[in-house]
């Protein structure tokens, strides 16, 4: 039997390119650090407390917060997920209601259920008939602001995984509006805001909380993240959550790596997102001429409330190619060694960072070329189906997240679960947003798309079961 030791440092010394994160894409020419174990301490003298900083850590805190231009600054050694759930929890009392866009992270599903929350949904578009969410409409969320009076707090993603941005500024206006906080996960935006090729972040546009995840785009640990305020009357709601969802033995190799990120970007920011976008750019020029498969593009700003899109997202999208999303990560890794970070329906995504070599985008550059040119068309439809479908799938709610977890429950085969109301959040992986929540009721159509993810070799996050082919239901 492998262990995780020996298979890490085996596949480390393999030629595998990483466009996937953590951001700091395993490249020693820009982060060095000693033998971890040499600073893995506890909270002993002078080294302060992450959960009651005054010294050492409460400065990280202030140069957080002044590189990223936020009223305060909440280092996360749980990732972009302990912010969140601590940022909805100060945001709002037990059993008050809230708007969120429904490609929401699970971690908002988690915080509405151990909240007693009351959830408004909003369904973004999707885009041209792919399976990639747009933005957030402002104007929809204006109108369910006004048809659902008393909401506390509106809850977007921005940008999303692929790289989609909303109108953050105008959105935070139409919260305020109607006296309710906005609270923007933008876990893939750590990186805005360094330079005008990306979107402006979310922080300087009027957002009350804003959550990153430093390791996803920026050089950190895996795990670190950091929880934004613009709200000095939450702060203490803030820490008081933050003690409950984080470790109350916080790991310092993980803090060190935030200070040594922070550190970077306060000496060299400027000039690394600099070169970082000069290799972006020549990137997209050098595969502007591909055919069967291509590069999501500005082209789609404008389009299904999209305001924005960040260009370290490389979105390989299929165009007329006899593949899925799925067999194109495949085909990366195997024969051109290349590890993408996630695979879709109709498209599979690679993060790129400041920390990515030339080397490496002309790697990638070669890759696609070579499968633009060796794979045959599509047959008709091919894909379009289950594409079609996740377009249309909206679960009835029956009860809420937080009902449907007093409730007992039972494990049936997913075949004859048509009509049964879901116990446990059910999501595509990465990047976790459940297509059902516990409480809301399966039918055929969300049946079917799940088997067929399944079948296609998707990973699918909450079955149950010998094989994963179960779901837990509840007993109603």
């Amino acid at each position: 039997m492998d262990r995780l030791y020996d298979k890490l440092v085996s596949y480390a010394g393999k030629d595998f390119y990483p466009m996937h994160m953590p951001g700091h894409k395993r490249n020693p020419d820009l982060m060095k650090m000693p033998d971890p174990y040499l600073l893995d301490i506890t909270e002993i003298d002078g080294f302060d407390n992450l959960h009651q900083p005054e010294g050492i850590l409460e400065d990280l805190s202030c140069r957080i917060s002044r590189l990223f231009g936020s009223g305060s600054a909440f280092p996360l050694v749980n990732g972009s997920t302990a912010g969140i759930m601590a940022a909805i929890s100060a945001a709002t009392c037990r059993g008050d209601k809230v708007l969120v866009a429904r490609n929401a992270h699970k971690s908002v599903y988690n915080a509405i259920m151990l909240m007693g929350l009351k959830p408004v949904y909003y369904y973004p578009q999707l885009i041209d008939g792919s399976s990639i969410f747009g933005g957030i409409s402002v104007a929809e969320i204006e109108e369910l602001l006004i048809n659902n009076p008393g909401i506390k707090a509106v809850i977007i993603t921005s940008p999303t995984y692929e790289g989609i941005a909303s109108d953050v500024k105008n959105i935070a206006a139409a919260a305020h509006r109607h006296k309710a906080l906005l609270i923007v996960d933008e876990a893939h935006g750590a990186h805005f805001g360094f330079s005008s090729a990306f979107p402006e972040t979310a922080v300087r546009l009027g957002a009350d909380l804003v959550i990153q995840s430093l390791h996803k785009t920026l050089p950190s640990f895996t795990q670190t993240a950091v929880l934004h305020s613009n709200c000095d009357e939450l702060n203490g709601k803030i820490r008081k959550y933050l003690s409950c969802y984080q470790s109350s033995s916080p790991s310092y190799i993980l803090l060190t790596g935030i200070d040594r990120c922070i550190s970077l970007l306060e000496e060299r920011g400027g000039q690394l997102f600099d070169s970082f976008y000069i290799r972006l750019r020549a990137f997209y020029e050098s595969v502007s001429d591909l055919v069967r498969i291509s590069l999501l593009d500005d082209d789609i700003i404008g389009k299904a409330s999209v305001y924005g899109r960040d260009p370290s997202k490389l979105v390989v999208r299929i165009n007329n190619a006899d593949l899925n999303g799925h067999q194109l990560q495949d085909i990366l890794r195997s024969r051109h060694y290349i590890e993408m970070e996630m695979a879709a329906i109709d498209y599979a995504l690679g993060i790129s960072t400041i920390a990515d070599s030339e080397e490496g985008f002309l790697r990638m550059d070669k890759a696609l070329h070579d499968i633009d040119n060796s794979c045959a068309s599509a047959d008709d439809g091919n894909n379009r189906i289950s594409v079609n479908l996740n377009a249309v799938i909206k679960p009835e709610r029956l009860l809420l997240p937080s009902e449907a977890a007093d409730h007992k429950s039972e494990i049936v085969s997913i075949k004859k679960a048509v009509g049964r109301v879901v116990a446990t959040a059910v999501s595509l992986f990465p990047p976790g947003i459940p297509l059902v929540v516990p409480g809301e009721r399966l039918d055929a159509d969300m049946i079917d798309f799940i088997s067929h993810m399944k079948y296609t070799g998707f990973t699918v996050t909450g079955l149950a079961g010998r094989d994963y082919e179960g779901i837990e239901v509840l007993l109603l």
